[in-house]
């Protein structure tokens, strides 16, 4: 398939350059979506129906056999080799069971090393004699090990996934998942299958995925390309908001007030602050007539702006056609037959123009922001019963500063400029958008995604236990109204697919002291994994624990309090151990990557070396934050964790 699109010759279909580079480019991108994949084989699974998909089942009709894989494949012909496990006769593969076998006679499922086929397991689901059993290529491929960026999981979505994967277009929804459940998998795989259904849609619409930092968008980028998916963008929160460079920041009091949903009525009230009913009237000179609009009624115009509560920027666009109306009404009075081409003459009109300017000034965000947050009498107005005197003086700067380029803005500033600009021009808007470790953002941080998908829909990923701010939401609801979704649905991830058994087990000794009402998760893996806790007497053990990992095949990821870091870097030096950072991709040689707590969200590793966990729960503002930033560092394992400390463990682990 690929050799045909590579031999194409597009000399004679293009009318033009333009065209022709154009048709150029969308050749390369669909060779590069067809790219071998090293070690990745193009089917995993074949379906053999009862009947025709789609026929009349009747009695001796005639079957049919498909093999499911990452992407379609054809013949020279024409004819289908391989269906993509997108497609509605592939969904059986994942949801037909012996109780509701979904008209499949025969479900079976390829196991392959490095690429080459070396099993398969048949399941005979329309067998009343047949078993329900735990597929044990299924298991395999689950715990199979982890190296280099994250992997699709085509072979193995589950039902409750796959409910999740295929839910339409038009709907939101808010998927809430503990550790090693799939959910940013599930994410992922639901923006490629949308892709395959509504491409043209979100061709024209555009979809994004929003990930919590750099290393984590880094670790998943793989993904959708491995499925053919090539135009979907990634970004961060703070790259959505990037309308200043950002330089400072605020201690967490701060933080939390300004990303206080609050603060949005604040902005809201300073950008309208800016318009000025009239008190003179307007006196437009055309020839040697003159044509006056009173204060009385210019005020009336600007009050119906007001009222419709439009966009600050797209009333003040208005606004001078407005008033040339209201002039071409008093020219047809006098029997004048003037047409657009002399509104728009009058609305340019210099007189016209200074009202305008008097009237509506333009809004610059950034120095509306700014005045806000270093003039304490411009936010007392504005922020009048709705921040107290102490909120003010919270997020007041302490020192002037001398404008916009020259201030040191935080990211929760940015995120204000963001909504500020808003409230101006209306930002665009996606046809989707993926939200992953979502339960992070802050109330205004919401408002900021929501409105990238205001015509369009959203896919919500996190784990309330996971929360490791201080303005980490309480509830999905309240987080999905911020959102501007508030009709959203939630679903649940229980089952765990990542973090062995001892070890999901061992970390849920904290969910009531983090999260308290949310389900455990369930390993659903056969093999329990490796897990020691180990009391030490020096900084050495934490090393020899790595260099013992090391010894196993897979990836290694050593998690330490953010503040502990340079000393480790400094030991695996000493030790001779070479390491990466985060998001860096491992090698058959270097395969540790040193972790700061702060930076091991969503990340997973085969073995897992923890240290020091009291430093971890210390590295936080507060102790149910901390908590929680150890939840998610000993929750990043695979196949094994060892946890080493000198000091005493948090006593809520028991």
């Amino acid at each position: 398939m690929r050799e045909d699109v590579e031999n194409l010759d597009i000399r004679d279909v293009t009318a033009n350059w333009v065209n022709a580079a154009v048709l150029a480019r969308q050749i390369d991108d669909r060779i590069k979506a067809l790219a071998d994949l090293s070690h990745t084989p193009l089917f995993f699974g074949r379906l053999d129906y009862l009947h025709a998909p789609g026929a009349d089942q009747a009695e001796g009709a005639e079957g049919e056999r498909f093999y499911i894989g990452r992407r379609h494949v054809h013949d020279a012909e024409g004819d289908p080799m391989v269906i993509d496990w997108r497609a509605p006769v592939s969904q059986p593969f994942y949801r037909a069971s012996t109780k509701d076998p979904l008209d499949v006679a025969l479900r079976r499922r390829f196991g392959y090393t490095a690429g080459d086929l070396t099993a398969y397991e048949d399941e005979h689901l329309s067998d009343p004699a047949e078993a329900a059993t735990t597929s044990k290529l299924l298991q395999q491929e689950i715990e199979r090990p982890r190296v280099g960026p994250m992997r699709d999981i085509v072979a193995t979505i589950q039902p409750e996934q796959d409910e999740i994967v295929r839910s339409e277009l038009s709907g939101s929804v808010c998927v809430q998942g503990g550790p090693g459940t799939g959910k940013t998998a599930v994410g992922l795989h639901r923006v490629a299958y949308l892709l395959y259904a509504h491409r043209e849609r979100l061709a024209r619409t555009g979809t994004l995925v929003i990930g919590p930092n750099r290393s984590f968008l880094h670790y998943i980028e793989q993904v959708l390309p491995a499925l053919g998916e090539l135009e979907v963008k990634q970004a961060t929160v703070d790259d959505l908001v990037a309308h200043v460079e950002i330089r400072g920041t605020d201690d967490a009091a701060a933080a939390v007030i300004k990303g206080d949903a609050r603060m949005a009525e604040v902005l809201r009230r300073a950008v309208r602050a800016h318009v000025t009913l009239p008190t003179e009237p307007v006196v437009v000179v055309r020839g040697s007539r003159h044509w006056r609009v009173p204060a009385y009624e210019l005020e009336a115009i600007v009050r119906e702006l007001l009222d419709r509560d439009i966009r600050y920027g797209a009333a003040r666009e208005a606004l001078p056609q407005r008033i040339a109306h209201a002039v071409l009404v008093q020219m047809e009075r006098s029997g004048e037959a003037p047409d657009d081409r002399v509104q728009d003459a009058v609305a340019r009109n210099t007189a016209v123009k200074a009202a305008v300017k008097a009237i509506w000034p333009p809004v610059d965000p950034a120095k509306l922001v700014l005045r806000l947050l270093t003039d304490a009498d411009f936010l007392a107005v504005h922020a009048d019963g709705v921040l107290d005197k102490d909120e003010r003086k919270e997020i007041l700067w302490a020192r002037p500063v001398r404008s916009t380029k020259t201030a040191k803005w935080s990211a929760a500033d940015a995120v204000l400029i963001d909504e500020a600009t808003d409230l101006v021009q209306r930002t665009h808007s996606l046809g989707h958008v993926v939200l992953d470790e979502a339960q992070d953002l802050s109330p205004m941080q919401y408002r900021a995604v929501g409105r990238r998908c205001t015509t369009g829909s959203a896919t919500v990923l996190g784990d309330l236990a996971q929360g490791t701010t201080p303005w980490a939401t309480r509830s999905w609801d309240e987080a999905l109204a911020h959102l501007g979704k508030g009709d959203a649905v939630i679903e649940e991830l229980t089952a765990g697919f990542r973090v062995p058994a001892d070890v999901i087990t061992y970390a849920s000794r904290l969910l009531p002291h983090i999260a308290p009402g949310l389900t455990p998760v369930a390993s659903v893996r056969e093999n329990p994994g490796f897990f020691q806790v180990r009391t030490t007497a020096t900084d050495a053990a934490v090393i020899d624990a790595c260099a013992e990992l090391l010894r196993n095949e897979g990836s290694i990821g050593l998690i330490a309090a953010d503040a502990r870091v340079p000393a480790l870097t400094e030991a695996l030096a000493a030790a001779g151990i070479g390491h990466l950072g985060p998001g860096e991709e491992t090698t058959p040689d270097t395969r540790l990557t040193l972790v700061p707590a702060s930076l091991a969200k969503g990340l997973e590793y085969d073995y897992v070396v923890l240290d020091e966990p009291r430093a971890v729960v210390d590295g936080e503002p507060d102790e149910r934050t901390g908590l929680r930033r150890l939840y998610v560092a000993l929750t990043r394992a695979v196949s094994g964790l060892i946890v080493t400390h000198t000091a005493p463990l948090p006593s809520q682990l028991g």
